[in-house]
Parts: C-alpha cells; structure tokens; sequence
C-alpha cells in the first residue's frame, strides 16, 4: 500500500488528508506537500492504518515545528510519546 495526499483548502490554510501507510519512504514526498503549503497545515491522520518508527518520528519533528495534527490515532499518539530519541 502506499500513502495517499489529499490537499483540502480550509480557512486560509491547507488540510492535508492522508490515507494509508505512513512509512520511511513515503516522508520525501509529504515533506515536498508539506513545503509547497506552508506556514497553516493541517494533518489529517484519519485514514492513517500503518506508521513506522521513521513515521512517528517524523510526526514528532512536525509537530515541534508547530504543524496541526486532527483524527490521529491514540496508538500513534501514544508511541510518538513514548519515541526517546
């Protein structure tokens, strides 16, 4: 399965909409989208079934960056807390 990017314009900024696997060789591509609607993003982990550890760190780095999450799953929100490195 690969990851699916859906661009969603929403109160002068961008929803990202994601579906699918969130995994190491997927993270150039969201971070090329992610660039090309920066500074307001929204990421939508709803239809997120699949991360890596490379994902959920990746996660983190974005978040410290001050990128929205919305729909994310307690899983990935409980390994991003618990990730130490």
């Amino acid at each position: 399965m690969t990851l699916k990017i859906e661009r969603i314009p929403e109160n002068g900024g961008i929803r990202l909409r994601l579906s699918g696997e969130l995994r190491s060789t997927h993270l150039e591509e969201l971070r090329a989208e992610i660039e090309k609607v920066a500074p307001r993003i929204v990421l939508d982990l709803t239809e997120i079934y699949i991360v890596d550890i490379d994902g959920v760190r990746w996660l983190k780095a974005c978040e410290t960056l001050g990128v929205r999450f919305e729909n994310c799953a307690s899983y990935i929100r409980e390994w991003m807390l618990r990730d130490q490195s």
